[in-house]
């Protein structure tokens, strides 16, 4: 697998059309980057040296109607977008025309449906921590055409001994959503993003109905395989693909210009392109530098995600992982660029620092490591993260969460080594998995997001996985990510390996033999209780 690589323009090329079309040679860049994330917006503006000039954040105001249901209200989300990239340009002491070139990057499987040219929502945003559709989607897959497609995708496996068929074999869709409406046409979040920035306040509500690659992907209606909407699952769910966005690379030159009316009147001369558009976790993989085959990285945020990249070929999985596009170049050539990975999820991870807090084991999540280093061990005492079930490779989405062993002598400090060791044995079980799946020994893991400036756990996690965890000293990857992604596309940089220079390594933790064996038996111990929370709702 080669890296990418974009056509050359001097650094600060493009501040509006004529500097597109001149290069501009000598003109600063100035990169401003976008994060939509579940927990927070956030919008950082970076010079060619990738250094924060400015930036800003606001809360994502995440809404709970009613058990299991999690949404986003639009138009409060569109004016905290305006928010922050208003504010973060001021921040960086700069006005809107110094902006070279804006990128994107926003969570998966969040998504609307409205009637784009009345701006009329049917719903607000559904987002992918939503547990309404699990009822459906357990009478879905035991269904007989669930079943049928089961069979069917086993004999074809028999016949071609192609693994993908064997991944159809044990198809699981979590959290799937089967949209029918006439009027409506469906937004992920990014799509969604990119049509509101390029039509501002403007009555032209007729721009181009697109999607990045590595949003789609992660939906379950985009087939990997074949890099188009797929016709199967189009048909089991009843859903028409012409109410979905086109799917276009990561490199497309059809993003546009943000519109003049799109954040106020300061912005009315300008006409800053739009270079990126990426997933957050895709934005991860590139902040990390995970660019070549067997590089992981596994973000600690609000859930942990691991993604191994695969390379050239769409890696099939069947342990409750799926293969997902990592990134897609187009090529010239007939080549379609597409470079693949695998993806692990433990939904709870940060989610259970913030419940711990809320309950009042510990004032702040930063003392949580030293708390855990104040006793030897959780005296016995085992946690189960499992709010939102639990993931591959248990895959057991009934699950309950709970403490289990507690006595008389157990203390707070117990419980939140516990609680941190749990999510380090979520980690572990997605490695071992990751491993198993693509028949590869892995040797470093890249941690970020915030749970990973937590040592215990990253010293934990090489401990018991017997490899060496590289953090970075920038702790934004997503934010790095796209903004790699956006200056590659826009020629502020000729290809990664301009990139590595940015990246610095604040500390590696490296896996303590000695270790081994004792932590090694209590996961063993805490697999076993599983069984304790298992399918309780």
């Amino acid at each position: 697998m080669s890296p990418p690589k974009v056509a050359v323009k001097p650094a600060g090329a493009a501040k509006d059309s004529q500097c597109a079309e001149d290069s501009c040679p000598g003109s600063p860049a100035f990169i401003l980057a976008l994060d939509v994330g579940t927990t927070c917006v956030r919008s950082f503006v970076l010079d060619e040296q990738c250094e924060v000039r400015g930036s800003a954040v606001d809360a994502v105001e995440l809404l709970n109607p009613q058990p299991g249901h999690f949404e986003i209200e639009p138009e409060s989300l569109w004016r905290k977008i305006v928010g922050v990239i208003t504010q973060a340009v001021k921040n960086a002491k700069l006005t809107p025309p110094d902006i070279t070139c804006l990128t994107i990057c926003t969570q998966r499987c969040t998504f609307l449906t409205w009637d784009h040219r009345s701006g009329e929502y049917y719903h607000n945003f559904i987002t992918w921590k939503d547990l309404r559709a699990d009822e459906l989607v357990d009478q879905w897959n035991a269904s007989w055409t669930k079943s049928s497609m089961n069979w069917f995708s086993y004999a074809l496996f028999l016949l071609t001994r192609q693994s993908r068929f064997l991944a159809g074999s044990v198809l699981k869709l979590m959290n799937g959503q089967a949209l029918m409406q006439k009027k409506a046409r469906v937004e992920l979040l990014d799509s969604w993003i990119l049509h509101k920035l390029r039509t501002g306040s403007s009555s032209d509500q007729d721009v181009e109905h697109i999607t990045d690659v590595t949003s789609s992907t992660a939906t379950g209606l985009y087939d990997p395989f074949t890099l188009s909407w797929s016709p199967l699952i189009s048909w089991l769910f009843g859903i028409n693909s012409k109410i979905l966005p086109r799917v276009v690379d990561n490199g497309y030159k059809g993003f546009g210009h943000v519109h003049p009316t799109a954040f106020g009147p300061d912005w009315a001369n300008t006409e800053i392109p739009i270079v990126a558009s990426l997933s957050d976790q895709t934005a991860a993989i590139w902040g990390s530098q995970c660019f070549q085959k067997n590089d992981v990285k596994v973000t600690m945020g609000t859930g942990a995600f691991l993604n191994l990249v695969t390379g050239d070929r769409c890696q099939a999985a069947i342990s409750g992982m799926y293969p997902l596009v990592a990134w897609q170049f187009k090529k010239p050539t007939r080549q379609q660029g597409a470079v693949y990975c695998i993806e692990g999820a433990s939904h709870d991870f940060g989610t259970v620092v913030t419940w711990a807090q809320s309950c009042e084991l510990f004032d702040s999540p930063a003392n949580t490591s030293d708390i855990a280093q104040s006793v030897p061990d959780t005296n016995d005492v085992f946690f189960m993260p499992a709010f939102s079930g639990l993931g591959p490779p248990v895959n057991d989405y009934r699950s309950a969460s709970g403490f289990i062993g507690l006595t008389p002598s157990t203390t707070k400090a117990h419980m939140v080594r516990a609680l941190l060791e749990s999510i380090v044995f979520r980690l572990v079980q997605l490695i071992e998995a990751a491993e198993k799946e693509t028949s590869q020994k892995l040797h470093m893991i890249r941690v970020d997001g915030g749970v990973s400036r937590n040592d215990f756990v990253c010293q934990f996690l090489a401990d018991l996985s017997r490899l060496r965890v590289e953090r970075a000293e920038n702790a934004e990857s997503s934010i790095m990510g796209a903004t790699f992604m956006a200056g590659i596309n826009h020629g502020i940089w000729r290809d990664v390996e301009d990139l590595k220079r940015f990246r610095q390594v604040e500390r590696v933790f490296e896996p303590r033999a000695k270790e081994y064996e004792t932590i090694a038996n209590r996961m063993d111990k805490w697999s076993r209780t599983i069984a304790r929370f298992s399918d309780w709702y």
